[in-house]
């Protein structure tokens, strides 16, 4: 790590430019204390915090209980005096396109993650992402060990990743900066990922009624909040995963204030939270983000998402709109073997073997920890397109038992 990296020729996190701040860990964790130039929280609602826990007297006029506010800046990253890989930004070493896997609830454990990546083309699948994970669950003394598990990752996905080179990402959701930034300090700390995803995309009525994901949209100044605290917390690439609208697209104007906020990667799923996953996916407004990201002239990966069907279609919207990459999400429902090309024919024993080494992982994984009614969503997945599919499905939606599950395929087989 050079000089440059310290005093202003910039970092994964604040590329060649200060940068306001909305936390700084505190500078008893060097070894001689940092006093100058440094970031300040605010002091919490009847906290006893001392400068070195982080409160600025000479500002105490400004410090409103609960709220985030920069004091001062500073031309360098306060993680790169810790990581000589703070630099290492892994989306812009991506091939282009570029295939990721979209976060989704209950859907991709480390158990699913690890199933996909057995039996898919490294070539053709570069980054995956953890389920969502609460900031609110993050930073409440009951709710992490309810949250935590969704990024677990089990040493035997662990190892593919090694071999693969697939990217690991957390994403995380929650609509205050502060939550976020003592989640993503956390989770630097505690666990090893590649990257960390805010999640600005999910159009869920209950997640939106908090504030959160989709509902930031086109609320700048927050998400501007969000993003720094997030980015001062990490020591890994920070990107965002959102949507072209609330009720309608504003594509130009919401990607435009996303570019201004120097993140390492952008997903833009072509709907507006409104659509849902109903509407067709419109990827004229993947051709607008990348029209603003390329006048703009940042060097930001921008992947689109939504209808994706086949990595030879995926090619094929890359081409016509000049996106980085994709996210797939429910095309792996639809096939499993997605990230391969050319696509080979599936027989009916290679569904089924692939049906049962999912269950046979996820019980050997999560054990009693999580219910085995989650695997029923994935049976379709692996139960369609053979003679008397729909009967062996029923058969299985029956079974609350790795042990039965066996005996259905064993039967059927």
């Amino acid at each position: 790590m050079g000089v440059n990296a310290l005093f202003g020729g910039g970092c994964s996190h604040f590329p060649g430019r200060e940068r306001p701040g909305y936390g700084y860990p505190s500078p008893m964790r060097l070894k001689e204390p940092v006093t100058q130039g440094l970031y300040f929280r605010r002091k919490a609602r009847g906290s006893k915090d001392s400068i070195a826990q982080g409160f600025s007297p000479e500002n105490e006029a400004t410090n409103k209980p609960g709220r985030l506010r920069p004091v001062q800046t500073f031309p360098f990253c306060y993680f790169c005096l810790q990581n000589k890989n703070c630099m290492n930004n892994f989306w812009k070493d991506l091939p282009k396109p570029a295939f990721t896997l979209a976060p989704m609830e209950d859907v991709t454990d480390t158990t699913f993650r690890q199933l996909l990546m057995e039996i898919s083309d490294p070539e053709f699948f570069h980054v995956v992402f953890t389920e969502f994970t609460s900031t609110d669950g993050m930073c409440h003394p009951v709710g992490r060990p309810n949250v935590i598990s969704r990024l677990r990752v089990s040493d035997s996905e662990r190892e593919l990743l090694r071999k693969t080179g697939i990217k690991l990402v957390a994403q995380i959701w929650g609509a205050n900066p502060e939550k976020y930034y003592q989640s993503v300090k956390f989770i630097c700390e505690e666990f090893d990922f590649d990257g960390i995803d805010i999640n600005m995309g999910c159009p869920v009525k209950k997640i939106v009624k908090q504030g959160a994901c989709s509902a930031l949209i086109g609320q700048n100044q927050l998400v501007t909040e969000i993003i720094q605290a997030t980015k001062e917390a990490s020591c890994i690439p920070v990107s965002v995963k959102t949507r072209t609208g609330i009720k309608q697209h504003i594509t130009e104007d919401w990607i435009g204030h996303l570019l201004e906020q120097d993140l390492a990667a952008i997903t833009l799923h072509c709907r507006t939270q409104k659509d849902q996953s109903e509407a067709p996916a419109d990827w004229n407004e993947i051709t607008k983000a990348v029209n603003v990201r390329d006048s703009s002239e940042k060097d930001i990966p921008l992947y689109g998402n939504g209808d994706v069907i086949s990595v030879e279609d995926a090619l094929v919207k890359c081409d016509q709109t000049g996106a980085d990459g994709v996210m797939v999400g429910r095309g792996i429902f639809h096939n499993p073997w997605f990230f391969n090309h050319p696509q080979i024919e599936i027989s009916t024993q290679q569904k089924l073997d692939l049906l049962w080494r999912h269950v046979d992982l996820f019980t050997e994984t999560w054990g009693s920890e999580k219910h085995f009614a989650i695997l029923k969503r994935f049976f379709k997945i692996y139960t369609n397109s053979f003679y008397g599919a729909g009967h062996l499905r029923a058969q299985l939606m029956e079974t609350n038992s790795a042990g039965e599950v066996r005996a259905v395929i064993d039967a059927f087989s």
